[in-house]
């Protein structure tokens, strides 16, 4: 068998910084490179433009991809009354109306929703007047923590507008007519808000009464 050859290289200090010295060059030219590409783009990173009214006032805004309509709400539009409880679309807390409808809006990306007009419990008011379904509230008591009431109020007044349509819902006992609004009908068009302090016969009859008062 032939001999093999064996080469040996010598490691020395001097190699050791001739290395490091080219790795440092190297990170510095593409760190040169990378800023030259993002001062070439005036925008800001990643952020998408957006044009939404939210309780009728227009906003143009960038936001990144991911966020949420709540906290768009809360974290750039200063609009705190919409709640985040679960922040998985169970609880109902963070209900908000788009174009007369209710959604939870920790769901909803904000980008979803360019040209939508969206009401929040703020946007319930006129001025220092309240909307019925929040006199209605403070008059039966149905609240306790409040955490859950601004989603619990917009939600009602979308029940309102549900029942006014016709919309039928899984109480209602005959679908081909205009269903009866009876307290069964409530619970179940609010089965999706959760009160944790279980103020829901409170609940009930403040919709009732704002229901009744619209008949008279």
């Amino acid at each position: 068998m032939g001999k093999r050859s064996i080469t040996r290289v010598l490691v020395t200090r001097r190699r050791v910084l001739e290395a490091g010295a080219a790795a440092a060059a190297l990170s510095f030219i593409g760190e040169r490179q990378v800023s030259a590409e993002a001062l070439s783009d005036p925008g800001p990173p990643g952020l998408v433009p957006v044009d939404l009214q939210v309780n009728g006032r227009p906003y143009a805004l960038a936001v990144d991809p991911r966020t949420t309509l709540l906290d768009l709400f809360r974290e750039h539009l200063g609009l705190p009354g919409s709640k985040k409880g679960c922040d998985q679309g169970q609880c109902g807390a963070c209900t908000v109306l788009v174009n007369g409808h209710r959604i939870v809006s920790c769901l909803a990306l904000a980008v979803m929703h360019g040209g939508d007009s969206i009401t929040t419990i703020e946007g319930l008011a006129q001025g220092d007047a309240l909307h019925p379904m929040q006199a209605a509230f403070v008059r039966h008591d149905a609240l306790q923590c409040g955490y859950c009431t601004p989603g619990q109020i917009c939600s009602a007044v979308a029940v309102l507008a549900e029942h006014k349509a016709g919309w039928p819902s899984y109480a209602t006992e005959d679908v081909a007519v205009s269903p009866a609004f009876t307290n069964a009908e409530i619970r179940e068009r609010m089965s999706g808000n959760l009160c944790r302090c279980s103020a829901y016969p409170n609940i009930v009859a403040a919709i009732r009464e704002v229901v009744e008062g619209e008949q008279t």
